[in-house]
């Protein structure tokens, strides 16, 4: 086992946000939170008037102690329930009950949609911090794993794996080197303006205050992108002084610092945090096919962000966020390799007026440079040459406008956005440039309507996308013809209440995603697996329905049950050309049609107070229904789609003893290729995360993932890849 060398005894330090000193003023609060049976709640969230949230230390009653000022404001939250704001004297032990979300009839409108658990018809499932913290993995994307049909493009982990592999998946559809997911934080799209991927690295880890997943089509609200649903991730916001620090190292040559510091003085606010990460990785071709060009897969990424924010009134306020990802990857040889820059910045608005609304506005911009290299490799993987080295600067620059408006049971939102990208791809060896602008323009409204035990939500979408100003120079200049095409994207959702602790509900959507710059134009390689552009082809276009029930109450915090039916006309698909044993090539063709239909399970309960079982389950037949390009693929798997997937979560916590985490995490057989030639086993996973707390600052902790090191096969491209060994980590906290 190799640990990270410089980082303080391959260990992490994690510093709560609440600042080493107390006002001399402080005094100390007990509180206990429960919920309406009495039973008590160990891991909600306490939020401090003008402060942000912060990890409290719950023993098995449900019971903390803050110290507060006199008078102090509270608002405590937790997944599931309604949240609760009250003011807290100091000296008394207080109790403060939290309601299910079943009994919430006002509806808050954060976001483009209402996205608590009976307001709308859509699966949601939510990630805290603290769950994220003892989620196993590096980087976001391993900790999302957790969600029920959740997964990459491969089933590498993004710190290995090329980032053009990095698409996301929900509900079934698979996905190619772009995303069918849209990925977004703050109403500012985070998947790459050129080719659609995902940099889970860019947010550092510390900035994020909880992710919310969505399946099932949101085009109605959220334009391209998101067939398969939505990731919200959502930042933390400064209020008042206070630090945090998180460093840490693991086997393979990894080690991981994060900070962040916050201030505030009257109504200004500032955050800055930074990710500083690496490892040496591990080698991803299988052992009994690799050569001596063959070495270890890594990454060396570093991402800041600073913020200033001013603020009138309690939810009114304006800011200014800059945001940075600088990494260094080496994809599998010597030769092979990329890095990318991207600088994002955003400005905005929230602001509410007593008659006129809600307001939110958001102006965002980013900067983009992107380059990778690829090699030809002989049979023996003796020998390597370097066929191509690419560089791809891209530009994007767009606006969100929201208005929303609360009349009764009645709720009301309007908005409009644009998106503006060019891209331009340059291959140095052959001195061939490609150049092009896409844009994305889109109005939406929702309707919601809250009458007694019901919920009827209402919204559409129409966007105008069109690709253009397409040219080469260099070579011999292929047409490359504009694109333009108008959609329409309605969606309808219905949730009825049946008792106090279930509810039901269904939905019937469109969802469009639209072809990046990336598929049309750029040629790439990932192994030894060439897909060729095409500059010809069309937005992929769903349709989809989903029903299921919400059970909430008693022992069973929430259980979620869910069927879903998707049907993608016109989906991008890479086409095997030619195939050798050594190399395969590919093109990007719209296929005729692919379906997905499954259901999917979710539950967290508790089954004694220091107990909670959390966990979610996937079956998905998503198969090839329509192929006029290629008949013989009708029938066949929808390429990195397996039938079945599930995760588990067994967690402890007692007060003296500390906290002990089971995950268990299962995928069955998928296929990596459109013919289903290339199938890749199923595997099944056990990850442990164990945590010591001495003190009231102080705790120690450790996981280990892949606990008994089984070989997951990730790729075949076409020689068979590896996902992770067995990584151990160890490591301390000071709150």
């Amino acid at each position: 086992m190799r640990i990270g060398g410089s980082f303080l005894f391959a260990a992490i330090l994690s510093l709560s946000f609440g600042g080493p000193l107390a006002n001399a003023a402080d005094r100390p609060v007990q509180v206990c939170v429960r919920d309406q049976d009495g039973r008590a709640i160990t891991d909600a969230t306490i939020e401090l008037e003008n402060k942000p949230p912060q990890p409290v230390a719950f023993d098995s009653q449900g019971c903390a102690t803050l110290i507060i000022s006199a008078d102090a404001r509270v608002r405590v939250t937790r997944a599931g329930f309604t949240s609760v704001s009250r003011t807290l004297a100091p000296g008394a032990k207080q109790t403060i009950v939290l309601a299910v979300a079943g009994d919430q009839q006002e509806v808050e409108v954060t976001a483009r949609t209402p996205l608590a658990l009976d307001a709308s018809a859509n699966s949601v499932r939510t990630m805290s911090a603290k769950q994220m913290l003892e989620a196993p993995g590096f980087t976001l994307d391993d900790r999302l794993r957790q969600v029920a049909g959740f997964q990459l493009f491969r089933r590498t982990s993004s710190w290995v794996a090329n980032p053009t592999s990095q698409g996301t998946s929900l509900s079934g559809l698979g996905s190619t080197a772009a995303s069918r997911t849209l990925v977004l934080s703050d109403q500012v799209p985070l998947n790459d303006a050129y080719g659609g991927w995902i940099h889970w690295n860019e947010i550092p880890a510390l900035a994020v205050r909880d992710v919310e997943v969505m399946r099932g089509g949101a085009s109605d609200l959220y334009g391209s992108n998101a067939i398969g649903g939505v990731i919200n991730i959502t930042p933390v916001t400064p209020r008042r002084f206070g630090y945090a620090l998180d460093l840490s190292g693991a086997s393979e040559g990894t080690s991981n610092l994060n900070g962040l510091v916050t201030g505030a003085k009257e109504k200004w606010a500032a955050l800055a945090a930074a990710t500083l990460f690496r490892t040496d990785g591990y080698i991803l071709t299988a052992p009994e096919v690799r050569g001596p060009v063959d070495v270890a897969a890594n990454v060396h990424s570093q991402s800041g962000r600073v913020e200033l924010r001013r603020s009138w009134g309690e939810d009114n306020g304006i800011f200014l966020r800059g945001n940075l990802l600088n990494e260094a990857r080496n994809n599998g040889t010597r030769l092979q390799k990329n890095g990318t820059r991207i600088w994002r910045y955003v400005a905005g608005s929230n602001w509410e007026t007593r008659n006129a609304g809600r307001f939110l506005v958001r102006f965002h911009g980013t900067e983009q440079k992107y380059r990778q290299s690829f090699s030809a490799i002989n049979a023996a993987r003796t020998f390597e040459r370097l066929t191509a080295l690419h560089f791809d600067p891209s530009q994007q620059i767009g606006g969100v406008a929201q208005w929303a408006r609360s009349y009764r049971t009645v709720t009301l939102v309007a908005g409009g956005e644009v998106l503006d990208s060019r891209g331009t791809d340059l291959e140095v060896r052959s001195e061939v440039s490609t150049s092009a602008r896409q844009r994305d323009e889109g109005v939406y409204a929702e309707l919601l309507w809250q009458p007694e035990n019901w919920s009827f939500a209402v919204s559409s979408r129409f966007d105008h996308f069109g690709s253009f100003d397409a040219r080469q120079s260099g070579g011999v200049p292929p047409a490359l013809p504009n694109i333009s095409e108008h959609v329409f994207d309605p969606r309808i959702g219905v949730v009825r209440e049946m008792t106090r602790w279930l509810s039901l509900t269904a939905s019937g959507f469109r969802a469009f995603r639209a072809p990046t710059m990336n598929e049309l134009y750029r040629q790439f390689q990932v192994g030894q697996q060439i897909t060729l552009a095409n500059p010809t082809l069309k937005s992929e276009r769903a349709t989809g329905v989903e029903a299921g029930t919400l059970l909430h109450g008693g022992r069973l915090d929430s259980v979620r049950l869910g069927y879903f039916w998707t049907q993608v006309n016109r989906p991008v698909a890479s086409i095997t050309l030619l195939s050798t044993p050594t190399s395969t090539l590919f093109q990007r063709q719209n296929l005729g049609q692919l379906t997905s239909q499954g259901v999917t399970a979710e539950w967290e309960m508790r089954t004694a107070g220091f107990l909670t079982l959390t966990g979610g389950y996937q079956y998905a037949h998503s198969t090839v229904t329509k192929s006029q390009t290629d008949p013989a693929l009708v029938g066949k798997w929808t390429p990195e789609v397996p039938r079945n997937s599930a995760s588990l979560q067994i967690r402890m916590e007692q007060a003296k003893l500390g906290v002990l985490s089971v995950d268990l995490h299962t995928s069955g057989q998928q296929f990596d290729d459109s013919a289903n030639q290339f199938r890749l086993a199923g595997y099944a996973q056990i990850n442990l995360y164990a945590e010591r707390s001495i003190g009231r600052r102080f705790s120690v902790y450790g996981s280990v993932q892949n606990l008994l090191d089984r070989p997951v096969q990730a790729g075949w491209t076409p020689l068979l890849t590896l996902g992770a060994p067995r990584i151990v980590l160890v490591g301390v906290r000071l709150h």
